[in-house]
């Protein structure tokens, strides 16, 4: 068994510029309302936002030996993705590997545990998508995978999809739907921004959405 694939097939930076401009809650619904970790994964602070290419991680729970590998291993524009067991009692990313992460141009961390040193790892600049902080530390002695598939949130990732992370959760995009899902979430927010500018200028938000011909045709009664 291969534990470290070193290289894989990055989007074209253009298709990566492209879908950064949409954020995970637009992508989720312009590909069929799919892809969304489990909403527990939420950024340590209000405010974080990260999209890139995934470079996937698999560690044993409590420890953080293959994440450390990968720091050393991703590109800048990367955001490393790590499933580790589903654990949130461990603490095995902090201010070091913060600072790490950083200085090689990654742009974010998504984990399915916790993380510590919350306060220093803000002041790195680092955006980081976990159960929370825990401030308990981790061992570094068992091998795992590094840019081989995972499954973390409840969603299938593969090294090369996209991951796009904001305050209201992460979403992954599949590496090969990138150019299809821009364009319905350009639509979609064309869609929308006529609808709000239709609502500001008086219009009825039933009408606007559709949702008064479903009530209709469901003989929805008013008293």
């Amino acid at each position: 068994m291969v534990h470290v694939v070193r290289t894989f097939d990055r989007p074209a930076a253009e298709l990566v510029e492209r879908i950064k401009q949409f954020p995970p809650s637009t992508l989720h619904e312009a590909q069929g309302r799919s892809g969304a970790l489990t909403s527990r994964i939420k950024p340590i602070y209000p405010g974080m936002r990260a999209c890139g290419p995934a470079f996937t991680v698999s560690c044993h729970p409590g420890d953080n030996m293959m994440l450390i590998t990968a720091i050393s291993l991703a590109k800048p524009g990367d955001v490393l993705i790590v499933s580790a067991g589903d654990h949130p009692e461990q603490g095995g990313f902090g201010e070091v590997l913060s600072t790490a992460c950083v200085a090689k141009g990654i742009v974010g961390l998504v984990t399915d545990a916790g993380v510590r040193d919350g306060p220093a790892v803000r002041d790195t600049g680092f955006n980081v998508f976990s159960y929370g902080l825990c401030m308990k530390g981790t061992v570094k002695e068992t091998l795992g995978t590094i840019n081989q598939p995972i499954v973390i949130g409840g969603v299938a990732v593969r090294p090369g999809d996209i991951v796009s992370a904001d305050d209201d959760g992460v979403v992954i995009v599949p590496k090969e739907n990138i150019a299809d899902v821009c364009a319905k979430s350009a639509a979609r927010e064309e869609k929308e921004a006529s609808v709000m500018k239709a609502l500001k200028a008086g219009g009825d938000i039933l009408e606007l959405s559709g949702i008064g011909k479903v009530l209709e045709s469901k003989n929805c009664t008013f008293a």
